[in-house]
């Protein structure tokens, strides 16, 4: 009970001051129209919670997200909180991001950082990335993180770069797309000693359910190798795990 009050809040809380931050803009500020600020949200619900190759949890996991973009910058908040605790991992975590993306004919340039705040652990870690994304067949984006926190405090201090591939078909006459994924990363020294990475695969289903709604069920397989795979190191090992995410706009 004590989590889901807690999920709740943050829900609640994320939901008031970002709705309040984009009306300041757009109104109180004069600086934005309605049509220059861009609010969305999802809301997912897995099986685990896989990242970069890591299990960082076996218990089933709700992760709300939301996002607000003006003039070529997104700031979010996501987080990722336990619905069971049969496991000794507590993965509670918030996210916080700051995004700059510029487009231009089919490429895009994007930089950023995100504050990574693990509660439960009273610990944190920071971590700036550099992307590039082409907009042509299966959209190709390569991006660079930097893990630059200590890992006394929580830190990975370590170096992730992954290769992005998606796209999406309709079937049939219907608005419903198959959504299929993929990427592989590499990862130097970030949460482990050595060198490995990871290889990640999805597939999924988007059923659209109003024009701003949209509902996508998944199943999703992750790879380890190298290092983040040895058991004298990272100890990982290949994960099935499925999911659904709620997809809104406003």
């Amino acid at each position: 009970m004590v989590k889901w009050k807690k999920l709740l809040t943050v829900i609640l809380v994320i939901g008031i001051l970002t709705g309040a931050g984009a009306s300041v803009i757009s109104i109180e500020a004069g600086l934005l129209d309605d049509s220059d600020v861009e609010v969305s949200a999802d809301l997912a619900i897995n099986s685990n919670y896989m990242w970069r190759g890591f299990k960082l949890d076996d218990d089933p996991v709700i992760q709300p997200g939301i996002y607000v973009s003006a003039c070529g910058f997104t700031a979010s908040i996501w987080g990722s909180f336990d619905i069971d605790a049969d496991d000794s991992l507590n993965s509670d975590e918030m996210d916080y991001c700051i995004d700059y993306t510029y487009s231009f004919d089919t490429v895009s340039l994007s930089i950023g950082h995100t504050y990574y705040d693990f509660p439960a652990g009273d610990c944190a870690s920071k971590e700036f990335y550099l992307g590039a994304g082409l907009d042509v067949f299966l959209s190709p984006a390569l991006t660079w993180y930097h893990d630059y926190a200590d890992e006394d405090s929580g830190g990975g201090d370590g170096d992730y770069i992954v290769l992005d591939l998606s796209h999406s078909l309709p079937l049939g006459e219907s608005s419903v797309t198959c959504d299929l994924a993929g990427h592989i990363g590499y990862n130097n020294e970030l949460f482990i000693a050595g060198n490995g990475g990871d290889i990640g695969l999805s597939a999924g289903l988007t059923f659209p359910l109003t024009d701003k709604c949209s509902f996508s069920p998944n199943v999703n397989y992750s790879i380890p190798f190298g290092d983040l795979e040895d058991s004298d190191d990272g100890n990982q090992d290949d994960e099935f795990y499925a999911g659904v995410i709620l997809t809104f706009s406003m």
